[in-house]
């Protein structure tokens, strides 16, 4: 089988619909929601608070922690199994691992902050949803970051390079690759790279490119979602030096000097 046209008719750099909101969980010290397509993610950041047991804490700085999982009905496919699968161990490790490098817990020695995300509903690019909803709530939550995390999926599909796969394209009948990719948006920086399937280098090259722009257009979406968060703020407290704890701030050059 050809694939020369997308499957929902979109062009090969166009992402599914999105939708991102943060502080959308009242109980949680910062949250957010993340859609694109079906696929919806609900992040939750508790902390920072002490570490148990104490063998795991650190006198030096504070410990990310990230837990992810999937409703049982959230799937297109068989019903998802409760509890903490394999799989979600993984996912969870990735997305530590995409988020550290931005979060700055030095002033939060023997702390942990951890970030729960549920995904009620899903199409592929899980993962990808999971860190863009938790890098919202981190910064909603008001822990220090230097910069902010946007994640998409990139592939190829039977020789097309296209962003934001569907199920239906990661389960197309021909060569399929899926690449996840988390990036900084300052730096540019990849915090996550994985690979599942088969491309070549020049293919790579060109979807990472596609990665690039797809992620910029996530960063405005998580950007647009703190502002407006940060306006209720304001609207409901009245205003505090135009400074809120939910206004993200990121270091610049300039603030080091």
């Amino acid at each position: 089988m050809v694939y020369k046209q997308r499957l929902d008719g979109r062009k090969i750099d166009e992402l599914r619909p999105m939708e991102a909101k943060a502080g959308v969980i009242p109980n949680a010290d910062g949250s957010a929601s993340f859609k694109i397509g079906k696929t919806w993610a609900l992040a939750a950041v508790y902390g920072p608070r002490e570490l148990y047991p104490k063998f795991l804490q650190d006198p030096k700085k504070g410990l990310l922690r990230c837990h992810y999982g999937m409703m049982p009905f959230s799937g297109s496919g068989e019903r998802i199994r409760p509890g903490n699968s394999r799989r979600a161990q993984e996912i969870s490790m990735v997305m530590t691992s995409a988020l550290e490098p931005v979060v700055d817990l030095s002033a939060f020695p023997n702390a942990v902050v951890d970030i729960f995300v549920d995904l009620p509903q899903t199409d592929a690019g899980t993962r990808c949803a999971a860190i863009s909803a938790a890098a919202i709530a981190l910064a909603d939550a008001g822990i220090p970051m230097t910069d902010m995390v946007s994640s998409v999926a990139v592939g190829e599909v039977d020789g097309m390079v296209c962003a934001d796969l569907t199920y239906n394209e990661e389960s197309y009948e021909g060569i399929v690759s899926d690449i996840p990719v988390a990036m900084l948006h300052k730096t540019k920086g990849i915090s996550l790279l994985q690979m599942d399937g088969e491309i070549s280098k020049k293919n790579l090259v060109k979807a990472l490119e596609l990665a690039e722009a797809a992620t910029e257009k996530v960063y405005e979406l998580q950007k647009k979602a703190l502002t407006e968060k940060y306006v209720r703020d304001q609207d409901g407290k009245g205003n505090n030096n135009g400074k809120s704890e939910y206004e993200p701030e990121f270091e610049t050059e300039d603030s080091r000097e």
